[in-house]
This record gives structure tokens, C-alpha cells and sequence, in this order.
């Protein structure tokens, strides 16, 4: 048996058993709980226990700490799935083999589930997408639709990271493009928020990005529909590779529907726009005609542009005017999606997964237009790989910050390597007159903050979540609701 099949090869029928490896994944944990709610019977392992594996053992699921062939193979399961992050070698995975039960990785699992739902609204892009699959999903829970939906981050209006809605009818759902595991996917409809180059580790350049998002818009259906930035020269790209693609095989464009900004073509745009307090406001018009006034309690134009796309989304699938106006008015963000986590020595902090140099640049871009005094970063590279190809992207995002401390890199699925480290962005960004410095730890970054935080300050703390949990910790905040 191969590793991991494309797709089940058999009919999972009500009250199966599934074992997840890998369970307390902050999407693998989110799947199980769907897979519990429409009627399988799950259990799974993950190396360390942690809040999300208690929050599932609570759902009364048997998770086991560790990998350990027993525990597979007691529970008896008529399908396995495991994250792309599991090795070859892991016991369960080999016990699965071995007894000759299907095993399929995440991404083919998501599909398989995609599949069960008459309409499927699948979000992709570079960046953007969690907000943005939050955004759409309560826009259609507030207009009635009752969705389903996968994120990859808690919301704290689901106090999960998903919310189960009618069986069979409705399914949002992030869409990522790393090892191509959105190419498993379904949609009817699907948006793509943006293209840049990302997942170095997969990708050999940006080419073969937008290569793969071709791929994933033209895995639509017939009546699908894309929706789509008209402002991302790389997405414009994607859809001249996609219909040169289409004419070879004989077939036209899916229905395309545009979002941007005033000036920009496009059938639904943000007019009027304006910050009051920092905070974005915006008329929003669908084909020239008024559609809803937006009030916006996250800041950032890359916000106004979710919002759009999440608007668009919506109303393809039943969303309202009105629901649009109530929901984003009150609209806090994903957990980790810029989030004010409270005060440290009178400055605000916000934490962000801005992990990539165009999402830190928005989202410096986005502090510049809160009232504040002076702007402190804390940021953290997640992966070598990332760090090493997009480092003068990295260094040019971070050079103009007043001030700046990294952290060491953080990964957890690349093992050390000895030629890149945070120090190197340092230097380099002292070398053209920046003010950056390197914190060995915790505390000394907490150390150095002490030394230069005053009330009326922001402290933006980037990264994964590693370095994000330093920011709950100098506020206390717990992010359990």
C-alpha cells in the first residue's frame, strides 16, 4: 500500500472508526470533530498533549500521548489519517500498513469531506486566508446558511476552530497551497486572495506557485465560480496560464468575479474608503449599485480587501447586506490575525502570524494607522528555508522599523541549519542603518522591551506561534474563551 492514497478507495459508512495521527494539529483537530459530528467514530494520537488535544478528550474522543502501534491497532479503524508532517517510519503508520488499513494524509481527507457538501466555498492564497474563511463563514452563519466550516485558526465566535452547521449542505474551508494539498480539495466556489512566493521548501520559485494555483482553478466545476483580486498582477497571470490551459482541452474560463479597490475593474469594490481612529470604513458596491456601508474594527487596507473577498463569497452563496454591515462591525479577527492581546507597561501589544515579508509589511502597514507613539517589533522567521531564499525580501520589509529584535528561527519541520540564523538579518539590517538587535531568549527580549516601552506605545509581536505566546505573556492574556 502506498503511503498515502489520493483518495479513499472505499465508502466510509456512518459510525466507521477513524484514527487521526497527529490529532492536535490545529487543522487535523478541527477534522476530527467534523468527522465526529456527522457520525464516525475517532480517536487519535499526537506526540505531546496540549490544550487542543484536552478540548478533544473532552468531546469524549480516546487520544493517546505518543505513537505507539497498540494503540492503533486496539482501536481498530476502517481508515487512518495522518499530517503531512508524520515520518514514513512512524510506529502507526507502519501498524496501518502493515494490517493493511487505508492511510490518506490530511489534505485528501479535507476532500473527501468537501465532497460531501452540495456547495463548497474554498479559500486560497498567499496570504489571508484564515481572516478571510472567518470573515465568510459568519457571514453566512448571520444570513441563516448555517455552513460548516474548517479554519486554521480558533475563532473565538466558535470557541474551536470549526463550527459544525447543517450535514451535506454548506462548507467553508481554508485552502492551502503547501505540498500542493488544495489540489485535493473540492470547490463550487473558490477564491484566490493573492499569489507571492512561499513554502520555498515545495516551490521552486514563483512560477511554480502560480503554476499550482492554475491547477487548483481548474479543478472547478462546471458551474464553478472563482473569485478573484483585480489588482494581483500574479493572480492575472494565473488566469492567462488558465485560459491558454482551457483552450488547449477545449473548454471555456469558469464564471470569474472580480474584487478591488475604486479605480480597479472589478464587480464588487470598496469605495469612499477612510480611516477613522485607524480603522477602516468603506462603502462597498456590487455592479455599480450600493451594496452595504462597512465599518471595519480591524485595521489595514489587506483587511478591506478580505473583507471584499469574504463579501463576494458570501453572497454567492446566500449572504446579505445586512449581514455583511453586522458581522464586520464586530468583526475582532482569527486568533493570531493581528490580535490585541492587551497592555505590557502601559503600550498595546498585538500578536501576528506575519511569517512572510508581504504580510509583515501589511501588517506594519496596517500599526502605522492606529494612533500610537512609538512602534516596538518583535519578530520571529518561521522555517530556515523561508529565511534563507526570501532574506532581502525580509531585510527590506523590517529595515525602516523604528526598532526591531528577532528571535531565532523557529521550525518544526527542518532540522537546524547551521548557515542562517536571525543574527544574519540583524547585521545586515544594521548594515543599512536599521536598528535591529538579536534576543537570545524570552528574557532577554522581555529585557530589552523593559528598557524601552512607555505607555501609549505598540509592541508587535510577528511569527508563529512560539513567538506569539510571548505576547500573551506579557499580558497575562489566556487565549482559552
Amino acid at each position: 500500500m502506498t503511503q498515502s492514497d489520493a483518495s479513499l478507495n472505499f465508502e466510509l459508512k456512518p459510525g466507521a472508526r477513524i484514527y487521526f495521527i497527529g490529532i492536535g494539529g490545529i487543522s487535523m483537530s478541527g477534522l476530527a470533530e467534523i468527522a465526529v459530528s456527522i457520525g464516525f467514530d475517532v480517536a487519535g494520537s499526537d506526540r505531546h498533549f496540549s490544550d487542543r488535544t484536552a478540548y478533544l478528550i473532552n468531546q469524549g474522543m480516546l487520544i493517546h500521548e505518543g505513537h505507539e502501534a497498540a494503540n492503533l491497532l486496539n482501536f481498530k479503524p476502517d481508515l487512518v489519517v495522518h499530517t503531512a508532517a508524520i515520518p514514513t517510519e512512524n510506529l502507526e503508520l507502519q501498524a496501518a500498513r502493515e494490517a493493511v488499513i487505508q492511510t490518506i494524509d490530511r489534505a485528501a481527507f479535507l476532500g473527501w469531506l468537501n465532497r460531501r457538501y452540495q456547495q463548497v466555498v474554498n479559500i486560497a492564497g498567499t496570504h489571508g486566508k484564515t481572516t478571510t474563511t472567518a470573515m465568510t463563514a459568519l457571514l453566512l452563519t448571520d444570513a441563516g446558511q448555517d455552513p460548516t466550516v474548517h479554519l486554521g485558526a480558533e475563532l473565538k465566535q466558535f470557541k474551536t476552530t470549526v463550527r459544525l452547521g447543517e450535514p451535506g449542505r454548506l462548507m467553508v474551508s481554508e485552502a492551502c497551497e503547501y505540498k500542493n494539498s488544495f489540489l485535493k480539495f473540492y470547490s463550487t466556489v473558490a477564491a484566490i486572495l493573492n499569489i507571492d512566493f512561499d513554502h520555498v521548501d515545495c516551490f521552486k520559485d514563483l512560477n511554480a506557485v502560480i503554476d499550482v494555483f492554475v491547477e487548483f482553478a481548474d479543478n472547478l466545476p462546471d458551474q464553478g465560480v472563482l473569485v478573484l483580486p483585480a489588482f494581483d498582477l500574479n493572480v492575472i497571470e494565473m488566469v492567462n496560464r488558465l485560459q491558454k490551459r482551457r483552450e488547449i482541452a477545449g473548454l471555456a474560463l469558469p464564471r470569474l468575479v472580480w474584487f478591488g479597490l475604486e479605480n480597479q475593474t472589478a464587480e464588487w469594490q470598496a469605495r469612499n474608503l477612510h480611516y477613522d481612529n485607524g480603522l477602516p470604513q468603506f462603502d462597498v458596491y456590487y455592479l455599480d449599485s450600493f451594496y452595504a456601508h462597512i465599518k471595519l474594527q480591524i485595521p489595514g487596507q489587506h483587511n478591506v480587501v478580505n473583507a471584499l473577498a469574504a463579501i463576494a463569497c458570501a453572497h454567492l452563496c446566500g449572504g446579505t447586506p445586512d449581514a455583511a454591515k453586522t458581522v464586520l462591525k464586530d468583526f475582532q479577527g482569527a486568533e493570531g490575525r493581528f490580535t490585541r492581546t492587551g497592555t505590557y507597561r502601559g503600550a498595546e501589544v498585538v500578536a501576528d502570524y506575519a511569517h512572510h515579508p508581504a504580510a509583515a509589511r501589511a501588517t506594519l502597514a496596517a500599526a502605522a494607522t492606529i494612533p500610537h507613539n512609538h512602534t516596538w517589533v518583535v519578530f520571529q522567521p518561521l522555517t530556515f528555508s523561508r529565511t534563507q531564499i526570501l532574506f532581502d525580501e525580509f531585510v527590506d520589509a523590517l529595515k525602516d522599523c523604528e526598532w526591531v529584535i528577532f528571535a531565532e528561527i523557529f521550525s518544526d519541520r527542518e532540522t537546524k541549519r547551521d548557515y542562517i540564523s536571525s543574527r544574519d538579518l540583524v547585521k545586515r539590517i544594521n548594515e543599512l542603518g536599521g536598528h535591529a538587535q538579536f534576543g537570545e531568549s524570552f528574557a532577554v527580549i522581555r529585557a530589552e522591551l523593559d528598557q524601552r516601552v512607555k505607555p501609549g506605545d505598540l509592541i508587535l509581536v510577528l511569527g508563529p506561534e512560539d513567538i506569539r505566546n510571548l505576547a500573551d505573556q506579557l499580558t497575562g492574556r489566556s487565549k482559552h474563551h
